[in-house]
């Protein structure tokens, strides 16, 4: 396969991720719509503590192997690190804080045995993305394949945070810097792709760890579902609501 100019290139890697969003998953659905109660958004950053929380651990150990003379890309890592664990609040403890506004506690949402099965295996996929793949195509699965979902994720979910359940702005500030921040990562991102996979291998490699990725936040956000809420709102009344799940969602439902 040729080497692709980088406008194709970063066409098939959005190609990559489309049709797979998350922002379409039920459980977003259900959130977004404002079907969810304030239990099932527990479950929801029990889980989500564990994957998101050691984010910066994954960005270091890409940082660590990244080659030296990739300024930018380093750069752009430790940034990310930055603004994760120390440039202003901690994005964990914003985290916590709309945890305990709905309902549990810091010890549940810290405590590893209360994350599910599949959010174990998204925590354990991006640790071994981060130690073991190229770091290019670690920031390909990482940064292009989830975390440039997040905007389109949390643009839905966050009115009705307000509107619906009355959270106060301060309650639920973990969502707010990540529309505008995780924006800017994720362009940043494709940036560091686009430069840096210059072979029609490492192409080929990217685009598929950015599907892989874009399959595996899909994955964990329909075992959320699954797990806490299928039970109390069925697919039938979100559709009746208006809303569609897509088909490929709808076979990983069934299973």
């Amino acid at each position: 396969m040729p080497l692709m100019n980088q406008d194709d290139f970063r066409t098939a890697l959005e190609n990559a991720i489309k049709g797979k969003s998350a922002n379409k998953a039920p459980f977003s659905i259900a959130w977004a719509s404002g079907k969810l109660s304030r239990a099932h958004l527990c479950r929801w950053a029990e889980n989500h503590y564990h994957y998101v929380g050691p984010f910066a651990d994954y960005l270091a150990a890409i940082y660590s192997r990244m080659p030296a003379h990739y300024v930018e890309a380093k750069d752009f890592l430790l940034a990310n690190m930055y603004e994760e664990e120390i440039g202003g609040d901690r994005h964990t403890d914003l985290l916590i804080r709309f945890a305990e506004a709905c309902g549990t506690t810091r010890a549940r949402v810290t405590d590893p045995d209360n994350m599910s099965a599949t959010t174990r295996g998204l925590q354990s996929w991006c640790y071994a993305v981060a130690m073991r793949e190229d770091p290019i195509v670690a920031v390909a699965g990482l940064v292009v394949g989830l975390e440039s979902q997040v905007p389109s994720i949390y643009r839905r979910q966050a009115p009705t945070l307000r509107e619906k359940y009355k959270f106060s702005d301060e309650q639920i500030e973990f969502l707010d810097p990540h529309i505008v921040s995780d924006e800017i990562h994720g362009e940043r991102g494709y940036q560091i792709v686009l430069e840096h996979a210059n072979t029609p291998e490492m192409q080929q490699r990217c685009l598929k760890i950015c599907e892989i990725g874009a399959q595996m936040r899909l994955l964990y956000t329909t075992a959320l579902y699954n797990d806490y809420v299928s039970s109390e709102i069925p697919l039938s009344e979100l559709e009746a609501a208006g809303e569609q799940v897509p088909a490929q969602e709808r076979e990983l439902l069934q299973a």
